[in-house]
């Protein structure tokens, strides 16, 4: 690759910059909050129409029949192609347009996209707006620069990676859009912070527990069998001999934050007994002995990890218990996994990441991977297509936070990196 050419493709990224922030602007101010699943259409038609006018093949895609899917709220989809002119590789940047709810604690409006000082805020501002805007500029501006070039450029915004991408990258993998032989390269631009490339992510098994009792009158619980009581032991177990035995388990992939290295599991929720009245309900609640009690489970588990051993190792724990306390009785369900995955950081791919990340950055890129899931999952597992990578501009700490927000210098400097790859992968002719 010439000066020239990094040089052509840096002023026309400057020229755009008040596009960039008008087009993150744009984005931000269609709420689509996941859930349930509002304006999916609205800003995969918005998309259209912007990369329409850019010269791209445009289609909207309804998930139809996919987790989630629904009259009410149906999971759109966006994918964009543009040809170069010649046969070659096709590199595709998809980013998913669903944004996580409000919550608490804003000072700026989150639907407002402001900007300030340099950072555009709102909702899904980093997590990923900011960009996927950043991808479609640096198409834009490297189509500009390379009218003709060997390959394909594909952009998806794609509906639901906040709540497991099945409406989203999960229904495109199934109907063959990540196929290898159609798409070569796949760029998630997940905020990872501009100067990193993820080259994956840990495996997660999600599952429930329940411990079962019998219910009598809370006055004479001596009548009864407490499930909660049962499940306290569960916890006690968890506390005092699982969890020990998972921080002893460490991988050699470079996850982030390091405390990440090992293996982990959380309670994601505990419910027992009568369950909860209505906001509204003034009364109290009936005296009861709990006959079941719940909690789900989240672990995640390395590369070096069999998945098998992973839940023999809870089941282990769970028979341990019943052989030793009496009256207890317990059934656990699988609600979710994924198998860890890594991209080969010596694939066409990540190599011409990095390099381009040294020439922007004048620093080299740091390879990391992810603690939890992201739409890579569908990608590898799915698709098939292991050539992927997260790659784009934000602080992942930003995410879901409030007061998120993006910054302008940040997706100029790697809509320039992810421009500086098209030139790479898709040579010009």
């Amino acid at each position: 690759m010439g000066i020239n050419s990094q040089a052509q493709l840096e002023a026309e990224i400057a020229a755009r910059r008040d596009a960039l922030i008008a087009l993150t602007q744009d984005l931000i101010r269609i709420p689509t909050l996941n859930p349930p699943g509002q304006n999916y259409f609205e800003i995969c038609d918005y998309l259209k129409t912007r990369l329409e006018a850019s010269g791209f093949t445009v289609e909207l895609i309804r998930a139809k029949g996919a987790l989630a899917d629904s009259d009410t709220h149906p999971r759109w989809n966006m994918v964009a192609r543009y040809e170069g002119g010649m046969a070659g590789d096709t590199v595709h940047f998809n980013g998913h347009h669903d944004v996580v709810e409000v919550g608490h604690g804003w000072t700026k409006p989150p639907f407002g996209g402001v900007l300030e000082d340099g950072r555009i805020y709102g909702r899904g501002a980093c997590d990923m707006k900011g960009g996927i805007a950043a991808a479609i500029i640096a198409a834009e501006a490297f189509i500009a620069t390379h009218p003709t070039f060997k390959g394909a450029i594909e952009i998806s915004a794609t509906a639901d990676e906040e709540s497991g991408g099945f409406g989203g990258v999960a229904y495109l993998a199934e109907q063959g859009r990540f196929d290898p032989s159609r798409v070569q390269h796949v760029i998630i631009p997940e905020p990872l912070q501009k100067d990193r490339i993820c080259l994956g992510h840990r495996g997660v098994w999600w599952a429930e527990v329940e411990t079962k009792g019998r219910i009598a009158h809370g006055s004479m619980p001596f009548l009864g069998d407490s499930a909660i009581s049962h499940m306290g032991a569960v916890l006690s177990e968890i506390e005092t001999h699982l969890l020990p035995l998972l921080e002893g388990k460490h991988t050699a992939m470079p996850v982030v934050p390091p405390q990440a290295r090992q293996s982990t599991l959380n309670i994601n929720s505990i419910h027992g007994g009568e369950a909860e009245q209505s906001a509204d309900y003034t009364g109290l609640p009936a005296p009861c002995v709990a006959d079941r009690c719940r909690i789900v489970i989240d672990r995640r588990f390395l590369i070096e990890e069999d998945i098998q051993n992973v839940k023999a190792e809870v089941t282990a724990m769970l028979d341990k218990i019943k052989a030793t306390r009496v009256g207890f009785d317990y059934e656990i369900s699988d609600l979710f996994e994924v198998q860890p995955s890594m991209t080969d950081d010596r694939s066409p791919l990540v190599q011409s990441v990095g390099q381009a990340i040294e020439r922007v950055l004048e620093r080299k890129a740091e390879f990391v991977v992810s603690p939890g899931t992201y739409d890579q999952k569908h990608i590898d597992r799915i698709g098939k297509l292991k050539n992927c990578i997260a790659y784009g501009p934000g602080i992942l700490e930003l995410a879901h936070q409030p007061d998120e927000w993006i910054g302008v210098d940040d997706m100029q400097d790697s809509a320039l990196v992810m421009a500086l790859t098209l030139v790479e992968l898709l040579p010009p002719f």
